[in-house]
């Protein structure tokens, strides 16, 4: 091989690192932005309920099951911590498979 193909062999490589690390940056800021939409869906159906009900709901299941609440099961764990039914719950969405920071 001489020197001019390495070169090109090393600047396609270096192509190659670079459009790797961008998809996974990309993949990321995505993931992140789907998971707040999550978070938007859970709380504005926990609003809901409030207002139609006169109190929080205690799970995810109750807005799923009256409120239409809607997300990807396989993808999400949401959960609600709720100390009060006059108090908005603490909502948590984790992504499966997905590990801590």
């Amino acid at each position: 091989m001489s020197r001019k193909d390495i070169l090109k062999l090393g600047l396609i490589l270096l192509v190659l690192v670079c459009a790797v690390g961008l998809y996974s940056r990309i993949s990321a800021f995505a993931d992140r932005d789907e998971t707040e939409l999550v978070r938007r869906a859970v709380r504005e159906a926990a609003l809901t309920c409030y207002a139609v009900e006169g109190a929080y709901p205690g799970s995810v299941e109750y807005l799923r099951e009256h409120y239409r609440l809607a997300y990807d099961s396989e993808r999400y764990y949401v959960t609600l911590e709720a100390f009060a039914s006059n108090q908005i719950p603490d909502i948590f969405i984790t992504m499966k498979g997905a590990q801590a920071p």
